[in-house]
């Protein structure tokens, strides 16, 4: 088991040895005021900017791609391509940063939001070759595995 041992404002995981005690490490609750004394040091991060970096990295792949490829038709498709990631994120943003009431609520919540996001990447692949003329797959589908991989940083914009 990792246990989280704080030293001023560094914050290190030290492993507890249990193999060697019948005893598990004892839990401490915190008081109130060391609870926000945590909430203090603790760096939140909003699922909106993560967003917006997508769609910023959306819009500069559109703009390789009409260079790479010399047409309109490039762009659009990457364009729709950054689209068809940003746009369910953004129906499971909203649905997220709604509060709720109980832990169950929470998880049925994002199980409904996961799916409905899931259902609206999917709609808008099945539809990309009506609504982009002289689609190009492979621009959508690079601007979209780009779009993606932004929320890989996400964590590494946080910072330590």
């Amino acid at each position: 088991m990792n246990q989280l041992v704080s030293h001023g404002l560094k914050r290190e995981f030290v492993k507890a040895d249990w193999e060697d005690g019948d005893e598990e490490p004892s839990i401490k609750t915190l008081s109130r005021a060391e609870a926000q004394a945590l909430r203090q040091t603790l760096t939140w991060f909003s699922p909106w900017r993560v967003i917006a970096m997508q769609a910023l990295v959306g819009m500069l792949c559109a703009g390789v791609a009409v260079a790479v490829m010399g047409s309109a038709a490039g762009f659009w498709s990457a364009l729709y391509g950054a689209a068809s990631v940003v746009v369910p994120n953004i129906l499971l943003a909203r649905g997220m940063t709604k509060s709720t009431s109980s832990p169950m609520a929470s998880a049925s919540g994002f199980m409904f939001w996961e799916m409905l996001k899931i259902g609206a990447a999917i709609a808008m692949l099945v539809i990309a070759a009506k609504v982009v003329p002289h689609l190009s797959w492979p621009a959508l589908l690079a601007a979209m595995v780009v779009c993606m991989k932004v929320n890989r940083f996400a964590l590494l914009w946080r910072g330590r």
